[in-house]
């Protein structure tokens, strides 16, 4: 008795203290007016998305992803049911819908050679810098890969789930900016992203160094092309922005940056400042190193565009590959006005820049690479028939390692442990257990991307057109994608699965 009635006193003391401390403090005016009571606010306003996440949201409402597709990517990754029952709870009359239209007599999925060992490879058409006779031209085996995402915005523990993952499905993994980290480096390829912060490639100053590029690529094998970030879908025209609270000793030694403030990114390149500047350094890299280069943009004012296309068709040189990114993509942080209002969405993006560069006949000689929620089948079979050669996922990876979206990426707080630094949440990501799940997401979305390809009469995804796909625009009124987008896609030069294994 005693026990409860001291226990009783000690809870009464320490709501007297909560109770003064909320009358007297003079920031809070809830606080001030409600004390006490007025804690309850500020705890539901933190757990807000994830109570509307399980409570109040239907499947269909969420943003950015939804709890349909949420749980698809789960159950993809667990290697359990990922199908849906009774039919579409989709409105097929709404504008902007898209209906993939199949084949009569579609491809048969019973001929096996490009399945190995319950993994559905599908290589890229196209042999990444053969165009422009680079030393060291590379074909992924997957038309899926992992998106850039940095040692610093994610975790150790999640950096080594996606590179062993993407070990197990064959994919390449981009490493985003903040350079090649030990996590890079357990076994899946890699795409090496070079930011305006130059990380792992600059020289004291911050400036970009040759030198030091072509040792790491000397000395890292698993590198196999060259990413020039010129922006991002997140925050285009500002430079990356990685919290102090998320910098570890370690992410201050791989990137040479101080721990005690915010790394924040120049918003444009010192290595170059024209289009004829970038090209120059785009050649002397891949002449040092033999491997491709290529840039990643999202898109806003055409002039850059168009100014490339005339430089590449006059110079007969440029990047090997184009890596697209919508305004809707972002896995790190951002300013809200940024996130939400600046660049074009991946569809129009895309659209845009894809025309100027089959204006200029271009469109053969590069690699096309889009970014931006395109990481289900449907959203992929689209960015196919678009012009498409690959597709890059980030945020569809977080979750299939286990994020919940509690959009806490810019906080050091993600309750998953993916994006963040802290050891007692990274603890919670057990690095083996999502690799495989990782690894299952890469193979099962490639299995229903081909799935789809079949049912439209076609081999491989590079097949597609704006033809075989419909947008509905109201009741009876539906379009072609080719008519959508004002262009019929340059057909890519492909025999068959078989011979891409082959080369």
């Amino acid at each position: 008795m005693a026990i409860v009635y001291n226990a009783l006193l000690l809870i009464g003391l320490l709501l007297c203290i909560v109770f003064l401390h909320d009358v007297l403090q003079r920031r809070h005016t809830i606080l001030r007016n409600f004390p006490i009571v007025g804690h309850i606010r500020y705890l539901f306003e933190l757990i807000g998305p994830e109570l509307r996440q399980y409570w109040v949201a239907t499947d269909k409402e969420e943003t950015p992803f939804n709890r349909s597709e949420r749980s698809w990517v789960y159950a993809t990754a667990k290697k359990q049911n990922n199908n849906f029952g009774f039919g579409t709870t989709e409105i097929l009359y709404e504008t902007g819908y898209p209906i993939l239209k199949h084949a009569t007599f579609p491809f048969p999925d019973n001929k096996k050679e490009y399945f190995s060992k319950d993994r559905t490879l599908i290589p890229c058409a196209k042999l990444i810098g053969e165009s422009h006779g680079r030393a060291k031209p590379y074909r992924p085996l997957s038309i899926i890969n992992v998106s850039a995402m940095s040692f610093g915005s994610l975790g150790q523990n999640a950096i080594s789930a996606l590179n062993l993952g993407a070990k197990q499905a064959s994919c390449y993994h981009n490493t985003g900016e903040g350079g090649v980290s030990p996590y890079h480096q357990l076994g899946g390829e890699l795409v090496w992203q070079i930011g305006t912060g130059y990380f792992g490639a600059r020289n004291e100053t911050g400036h970009f160094d040759l030198a030091k590029l072509c040792a790491k690529v000397s000395q890292t094998p698993a590198v196999k092309m060259i990413e020039f970030k010129l922006s991002q879908g997140a925050k285009p025209g500002k430079g990356g922005i990685l919290p102090k609270a998320k910098i570890s000793v370690e992410i201050s030694n791989i990137r040479g940056i101080p721990t005690e403030q915010d790394c924040i990114s120049p918003n444009t390149h010192t290595a170059f400042s024209n289009v004829d500047e970038m090209i120059d350094l785009i050649e002397t890299i891949a002449g040092e190193t033999g491997i491709p280069v290529g840039i990643k943009s999202a898109v806003g004012k055409l002039d850059f565009w168009e100014e490339l296309a005339e430089k590449m068709k006059s110079r007969k040189q440029g990047p090997d590959f184009i890596a697209i990114d919508g305004g809707e993509g972002g896995t790190g942080a951002a300013p809200l006005a940024f996130a939400d209002h600046v660049s074009l969405p991946f569809k129009i993006g895309f659209k845009r820049v894809y025309r100027v560069f089959k204006d200029a006949d271009l469109v053969n000689d590069i690699t096309w690479i889009g970014s931006a929620k395109l990481g289900f089948p449907d959203r992929a079979i689209v960015g196919f028939a678009m012009g498409c050669d690959m597709i890059n996922i980030a945020r569809e990876a977080m979750l299939a390692i286990g994020c919940i979206q509690a959009q806490k990426c810019h906080t050091a707080h993600c309750p998953a442990g993916v994006a963040t630094q802290n050891k007692r949440l990274q603890r919670g990501l057990v690095v083996d257990e999502k690799a495989k799940r990782f690894g299952n997401f890469v193979q099962g979305l490639r299995k229903e991307i081909l799935q789809l390809t079949h049912a439209c009469g076609y081999e491989h995804p590079c097949q597609l057109s704006g033809a075989d796909v419909e947008f509905s625009s109201g009741i009876n009124q539906f379009s072609t994608l080719d008519e959508v987008l004002g262009y019929q896609k340059e057909p890519v030069p492909f025999t068959s699965m078989k011979e891409l294994f082959r080369s």
